[in-house]
């Protein structure tokens, strides 16, 4: 979890129950930039071996 602390963007990370292991928070003003952390920033960590990506809806709360 520290290697993915570490990433430009990533605001949060929590180990979880359930599932999935980690939920990480990641923050960014453009999506591009957000697709290429996710891409070869996050999913390149040794021990990540899948991702699933749950973007939010503006305007809503």
């Amino acid at each position: 979890m520290a290697e993915l602390k570490a990433i430009e963007g990533v605001v949060e990370v929590h180990g979880t129950f359930g599932a999935y292991d980690i939920l990480a928070k990641v923050e960014s003003g453009l999506v591009e930039a957000l697709r290429e952390t996710i891409t070869w920033k996050i999913r390149k960590i040794p021990k990540i071996r899948s991702t699933l990506t749950l973007m939010g809806i503006d305007g809503q709360q």
